[in-house]
């Protein structure tokens, strides 16, 4: 028989809830078994970010430079213009109304009353790199690359790409839901569950409003632009939203965008290169979701943050989702470096951010998805005027 492929998702669920479940009457010995394979989780985790990092970036930066033409160029700038804004967007929101809602759901706890299940054994796994500085080598190889045309080079990185891809999607993916039972098996023994899940519920419904109004705030401009009705425009990519929602994959969506980019008008020359690069360059949602899930868990524990902290976090974030590989879960574990780095994310509090992510991952990618169409739209008027000139 075949074997049944659950989605990401459903396993991050299935993984909660058992979690919960088995904390409730769980051995001390299961709990710290549970948590010895999360710390060396965690350490495998944070030596694969910096070669996540360089091993998706630099060919992403390459392949930019190698096919650098102004249309594409464009393209690349109003993605990411449209990835920053609407982080920014996000943080506003979050600003505005978080310290009122979350501020009742605090998951601070004092040590002394607080039970523990300390690991049986500890496994240190230092990062060849750190994030940082895997950030800028990543930036200058990548430049380097496409100014010299390095093509051996280039093609060393594409396979080392490869090679960090299925890291991603053979081992990191598959091992998440148990990462996320373990994390949440602890958390029902120590007894902090019920303002996580508190939090969960919150958060689902702000981020999906926050998703809905960006991108009927991008298809406004995209109307503006081409003198047309963006309500109509946005429904006509609402087959590529259906389907984002269900596969939580941009990689996966990409035809029914591209049928729907063509629907609304856009020249199959325009949306033949649009709606390939922006799927994986523009992350308008999955900007929202992280950057608001990081105000959560930096309000409900305790961490300080200033508005010139989050904003070039921001502006840094938007750099790293563009390497992000298009399989659900791709931008979150691209973006875990500079959480850690900017952010001061330890990494429990990392974890949650993963779980946070996935339990919410088909709202960011049908709004990228949905959003890509806007951008097709502009780039598309754009053109057609150059031609005529």
């Amino acid at each position: 028989m075949k074997r049944i492929k659950l989605p990401l998702l459903v396993k991050v669920l299935i993984a909660i809830g058992l979690g919960i479940l088995i904390g409730t009457w769980s051995p001390d010995w299961f709990v710290r078994a549970m948590n010895t394979f999360n710390g060396i989780f965690s350490q495998f985790l944070s030596f694969m970010v910096p070669l996540i990092i360089v091993g998706l970036i630099v060919p992403a930066i390459a392949d930019l430079g190698s096919k650098a033409t102004w249309l594409l160029l464009l393209t690349v700038g109003i993605a990411y213009a449209s990835t920053v804004l609407a982080g920014i967007f996000g943080f506003e929101v979050a600003d505005a109304i978080f310290p009122r809602l979350l501020h009742n759901n605090m998951m601070t706890a004092d040590p002394a009353t607080t039970p523990s299940f300390p690991a049986f054994f500890e496994l240190a796994i230092p990062p060849l790199l750190d994030v940082m500085t895997a950030l800028v080598v990543s930036v200058l190889l990548g430049l380097g690359i496409a100014l010299m045309h390095a093509t051996a080079l280039k093609n060393c990185f594409d396979e080392f790409c490869g090679i960090m891809t299925k890291a991603i999607e053979r081992a990191l993916i598959p091992l998440l839901p148990i990462y996320i039972f373990g994390m949440f098996l602890n958390m029902r023994a120590v007894g902090s569950v019920g303002s996580m899940m508190v939090i969960f519920g919150k958060l689902i419904g702000i981020i999906l409003a926050m998703t809905l109004v960006v991108l009927i705030l991008q298809y406004c401009i995209a109307g503006i632009v081409t003198r047309r009705n963006p309500f109509r425009l946005l429904w006509n990519m609402l087959p590529a939203y259906a389907t984002a929602l269900g596969t939580s994959s941009s990689a996966a969506t990409i035809p029914v965008t591209l049928r729907q980019t063509l629907k609304n008008g856009v020249s199959e020359e325009v949306a033949g290169f649009t709606v390939p690069l922006c799927a994986t360059i523009h992350m308008s949602g999955s900007i929202v979701k992280i950057t608001t899930c990081a105000m959560a868990i930096m309000l409900t524990q305790g961490m300080g943050y200033t508005t010139p902290m989050m904003i070039g976090f921001i502006f840094m974030l938007a750099v790293t989702m563009v390497a992000a590989p298009g399989v659900p879960g791709g931008c979150i574990m691209a973006a875990l470096g500079i959480l850690h780095s900017m952010l001061g994310f330890s990494p429990e509090q990392q974890a949650l951010m993963i779980t946070l992510y996935i339990t919410m991952d088909s709202f960011g990618t049908a709004c990228n998805v949905t959003g890509d169409g806007a951008i097709a739209l502009i780039i598309d008027r754009i053109s057609a005027k150059q031609k005529k000139n």
